[in-house]
């Protein structure tokens, strides 16, 4: 059995060639995922263990924040420099420094513009003069010395073409700078640092731009030969006490790892949703082709049987041709994976993300990625498999083979019972008014949707092709007629090829309705929400100097600037993100709809929230709400206020002298930016223009820029969101070929016949042509129809999240109806060419 196995998979290689590509494609969207995070996340490990002496001491935090909240523009924490000293008496310390590190310093090139880190972070630090506790290694120069000097890495110097004895320019959380440039120092062993950029400054120089006099964000001590590093940590906090956080660089570089490896899990699971839906359209592929094969092989299966074959073997000879088929295109697919994660290196590195050293290639990857393709191709075979052990010896006598449809009526109710449950969850969703149980509950309901209409399917392609086809034979007369009856002669054969178009489709038109929905709601809501008439932002995606709106509010023609900050606390035993802003300033360039209180109760330690905040947290106003900041300062807040939820804002609002006091940095993230009576924005656009331009860090714009700047993110998301799923269409197109392939083969005689009666090989062509399009359009309408229902249900599931507006994108959704016809045209190439191509008496003779 196991040589007729291989004899048969010699013998239909290139009908197996198609199934075998989706299972490529979709292992190799396994692979490069974990591939490419693999690398991503030894790359920042490795950095953790580069930047950790042997003992690190910081401000114990009052609560976790993970790697968010924490650097410039969040909130930030100290250690008295004193504690150098103390630390330096304990018995087993070889050496000890200060080390002063933050966000928000960035080198500017020889243009004037923000050197590109790639979203990654530009840091300043001071230079530590003792090697063992430091991972910088001085290259060029000499260390600064003074506040007109730096250093900087020598990735930014080879970048910038800056030397040695240069002049350079810097933007810091507090002035923009020059200062001398006296040497580059290289970063660890490798010099990688992942696309940041590092500029050191004397220590007392970094307190002053980046912590403050006399603070120290950590304290890196090296332990003297033969002291354990355990041990040392054990003396050192017994020393300073418990209101620090005393860490081996074991035990710092594994807790930095385990917040990377969370923040990285979304992207990874963003990933691997896609692959899996490739794998799952895939599948679609696999049971056709072996139930085709099934189909064609009667004779072959039922003279195995007569043989002397069992019903086992017969299922085991079908189920280890997929086996092999698995084996195979994960094969490729790993390979192919590897090929991506290099794509993805180089793209993120384009974008200064740089990834050091080679791609990981772990042990676990390879299993993955084997055993998703394997079982994937085993189990789409297996009713196949078992359908053809079904086949009756008695079946090899017979010249020719019919093989009955079997009955639809069980799959019509598992798919009716499937939709009905899906729909009523769908309907569920939109009447929750908590937003994450009605989106899960969408979901849900999308996920049965589509099984049961993908068990529905075979019974809804009659009617539609029915009527649909309808055209066709008024338009290319018999050609058409033939088309449409070859789509309907096996509505599960059908079913199954459009299905697998269907789930491409609905996803990406569910995906376009949340997208212009979204878009809509981003229009109303900063329409109706921002009076001012200019916005400055973060051009990098980081916050910026308060000098910048000092820049701005000394320009004619400005009245006032409204500063927004960020920051992080605990409010009443949970984290919390906050806004800071002024009062005044709220009033003036915020419209808020106020369900009690007003923009007054940020006065002193006010405190002020959306309704969906104060009615989870069961708040009033005049409730005394707890804060506490990361290093432990307390300080009561007062609820004064409570407004309609306004994604501009966002949920918890203080003010900036209570955002202060709670530990938040003074650098912004937006300036609101109003003008005085008379001024109109093209009036005062060139002076601010001029005023920012020492500031290439941020951005000016209008309202109606800074709608379209909102919206473009959301359209960048949805964007990258339909390249992924493209390829789960592209998966479905290699379904439709073949399909039609192997239906050609099935009905060579046929087509023989329909030859030697006077059919042209042009008509011939353009029937299946036809019948490819008439499928492809089966599956479209199908999946835009599913796909517009999730879109329109998820979107009032959000809501309260912010999608206020409701917008069905009607001409986009037209533009993928023409797509899928495309596709169909575009997949009966091959099919039709081979086709044409049989010889008219070779096809009659053919059995």
């Amino acid at each position: 059995m196991w040589r007729t196995t291989w004899r048969n998979l010699l013998a239909h290689k290139v009908r197996l060639l198609l199934s075998g590509l989706a299972i490529v494609l979709g292992v190799a969207f396994v692979g490069g995922t974990l591939i490419f995070t693999d690398t991503l996340s030894k790359t920042f490990n490795d950095l953790f263990r580069s930047t950790s002496a042997d003992v690190n001491v910081a401000r114990a935090a009052a609560f976790d924040q993970g790697l968010a909240g924490t650097g410039a523009g969040g909130t930030a924490s100290y250690v008295p420099e004193e504690l150098v000293d103390e630390i330096a008496d304990v018995d087993g310390v070889a050496a000890v420094e200060g080390y002063v590190q933050a966000e928000g310093v960035y080198i500017l090139d020889r243009d004037g513009e923000v050197l590109d880190t790639g979203g990654a972070p530009g840091l300043g630090i001071n230079w530590n003069l003792e090697r063992s506790v430091s991972p910088n290694t001085l290259v060029e120069g000499r260390a600064p010395a003074g506040p007109g000097e730096v250093a900087i890495d020598t990735n930014a110097a080879e970048e910038t073409g800056y030397r040695v004895g240069d002049t350079i320019p810097l933007l810091t959380p507090g002035p923009r700078i020059e200062a001398e440039l006296v040497g580059t120092f290289r970063f660890g062993d490798s010099g990688g640092l992942a696309g940041a950029t590092l500029t050191a400054f004397d220590t007392e120089t970094a307190q002053e731009l980046l912590t403050a006099p006399g603070q120290l964000t950590g304290i890196g001590v090296a332990a003297a030969d033969g002291v354990d590093d355990d041990a040392l940590a054990e003396r050192v906090a017994a020393a300073i006490g418990d209101d620090y956080d005393v860490k081996t660089a074991t035990e710092q570089a594994d807790t930095l790892a385990t917040d990377f490896a969370e923040a990285l899990s979304f992207f990874n699971v963003f990933l691997l949703v896609f692959a899996g839906v490739a794998l799952f359209v895939g599948a679609f592929i696999i049971v056709n082709t072996f139930s085709m094969l099934v189909a064609q092989r009667t004779q072959e299966l039922a003279l195995l049987r007569a043989l002397g074959a069992s019903r086992a073997q017969v299922t085991r000879s079908v189920l280890g041709e997929a086996l092999v088929l698995g084996v195979l295109g994960s094969t490729v697919g790993l390979a192919a994976g590897y090929g991506i994660a290099a794509g993805l290196r180089a793209l993120f590195g384009s974008f200064g993300l740089t990834l050091d050293g080679n791609l990981v290639f772990a042990a676990d990857t390879v299993l993955w990625c084997y055993v998703v393709g394997i079982v994937v191709t085993v189990l789409a075979a297996y009713v196949p498999a078992r359908r053809a052990a079904r086949t009756p010896p008695v079946a090899a006598m017979r010249d020719d083979v019919v093989t009955g449809e079997r009955s639809l009526r069980r799959r019509t109710a598992v798919g009716a019972v499937l939709t009905t449950v899906g729909a009523a969850a769908l309907a569920g969703g939109t009447l929750v008014d908590d937003g994450g149980n009605a989106a899960s509950l969408v979901g849900l309901g999308a996920l049965l949707l589509i099984l049961g209409a993908t068990a529905l399917s075979p019974v809804l392609a009659r009617p539609f092709l029915r009527v649909v086809g309808a055209a066709l034979p008024r338009i290319w007369g018999t050609t058409g007629r033939l088309a449409r009856e070859n789509a309907l002669r096996n509505p599960r054969r059908t079913a199954a090829t459009a299905s697998a178009l269907m789930i491409g489709l609905a996803l990406v038109s569910a995906f376009s309705v949340i997208g212009a929905s979204t878009n809509k709601s981003v229009d109303a809501l900063i329409t109706g929400s921002v009076r001012s008439q200019f916005v400055v932002s973060s051009a990098v995606g980081l916050p910026f100097s308060p000098d910048v709106a000092t820049a701005v509010a000394s320009t004619d023609g400005v009245d006032d600037v409204t500063r927004v900050r960020f920051g992080q606390v605990q409010l009443d035993g949970s984290t919390s993100f906050l806004t800071g802003i002024d009062p005044a300033g709220l009033e003036r360039s915020i419209e808020l709809t106020w369900v009690e209180g007003s923009a007054d109760g940020l006065a002193g330690d006010g405190l002020v929230v959306d309704e969906q905040t104060a009615q989870d947290r069961g708040w009033a106003v005049g409730d005394t709400v707890p804060a506490l900041s990361v290093d432990g300062r307390e300080q009561d807040l007062v609820l004064g206020g409570v407004y309609e939820s306004n994604q501009v804002v966002g949920s918890t609002l203080v003010s900036l002298d209570t955002l202060t006091a709670l530990g938040g940095t003074p650098q912004d993230r937006f300036l609101y930016v109003d003008l005085a009576g008379g001024v109109g924005p093209d009036d005062v656009r060139p002076a601010l223009d001029e005023a920012l331009a020492a500031y290439p860090v941020v951005d000016l714009k209008d309202q109606g820029e800074f709608r379209e700047e909102q919206k473009a993110q959301v359209d960048q998301l949805l964007l990258l969101i339909n390249a992924m799923l493209v390829l789960s269409v592209v998966i479905a197109a290699l379904g439709i070929v073949n399909t039609l392939a192997m239906s050609v083969i099935e009905r060579t005689r046929e087509i023989g016949l329909l030859r030697a009666v006077g059919l042209g090989r042009s008509q011939l062509r353009r029937m299946v042509r036809l019948e490819a399009v008439v499928i492809s359009l089966y599956g479209a309408v199908l999946g835009l129809v599913l796909g517009t229902l999730f879109g329109v249900a998820l979107s009032r599931a959000l809501a309260d999240q912010g999608i206020s507006e409701l917008a069905v994108p009607v001409g986009r959704l037209a533009v993928f109806l023409l797509v899928a016809a495309v596709i169909g045209v575009l997949a009966a190439v091959g099919p039709a060419r081979r086709a044409a191509k049989l010889r008219v008496l070779d096809a009659i003779a053919r059995a």
